[in-house]
């Protein structure tokens, strides 16, 4: 076995995945609309550096003598990294397009609707949830769970699920919480009275 090819190769899927997360996290905060534009162009770059990993690992674990436990470890992540590639990254080419229509004027404050639309569940919870996988892949990839069915395997799925849970629910308050805000303008511009000569 190539254990310390395993674990430099999950490492790495982990290590991409994490910071994509941690990056999702900052997207609502920015204060621009350029800021808001330069987090999403990074973190589409980061997805995309993923997804090459995720490639990257059989190729390299079949170049390798030996068996490798890095494929198998690679599984549990790439189920909700399929969700990112296929609904996360559509909406964050949304809120980057609609960031970048501020493009001319760079101090333009992020409009609370962007804002909103960068803390969408959807955008946050799948890249989360797959560097989370990606960390439990390690001790597949060291050769400390056996894959099927350790005991340990199925406490690491449960606390991940767990941890799953409370992501998209703060997700969806912190979503909410920003849609709010967005429609906020809206409802005070409807109780204006209209003046009658």
């Amino acid at each position: 076995m190539n254990t310390a090819a395993d674990l430099i190769l999950i490492g790495a899927l982990a290590g991409v995945w994490l910071a994509a997360g941690l990056l999702a996290e900052t997207l609502p905060t920015a204060r621009t609309a350029l800021e808001l534009r330069r987090r999403s162009v990074l973190l589409s770059t980061v997805i995309a550096l993923g997804a090459a990993v995720f490639v990257a690992i059989p190729i390299v674990a079949g170049l390798l003598p030996g068996e490798s436990a890095a494929p198998a470890a690679a599984l549990l992540p790439a189920v909700p990294a399929l969700t990112v590639l296929v609904v996360s990254f559509r909406r964050l080419t949304r809120v980057r397009q609609g960031a970048g229509a501020f493009a001319a004027a760079p101090q333009t404050p992020a409009p609370p609707a962007l804002r909103a639309a960068a803390a969408h569940p959807l955008i946050t919870t799948p890249l989360q949830v797959t560097g989370l996988a990606a960390l439990v892949g390690l001790p597949i990839a060291a050769g400390i769970i056996s894959v099927p069915g350790a005991s340990v395997a199925g406490i690491l799925i449960s606390v991940v699920a767990a941890t799953v849970l409370i992501i998209g629910i703060r997700a969806a308050i912190r979503h909410s919480r920003l849609s709010l805000l967005a429609l906020a303008p809206i409802r005070t511009s409807r109780r204006i009275p209209v003046r009658t000569r």
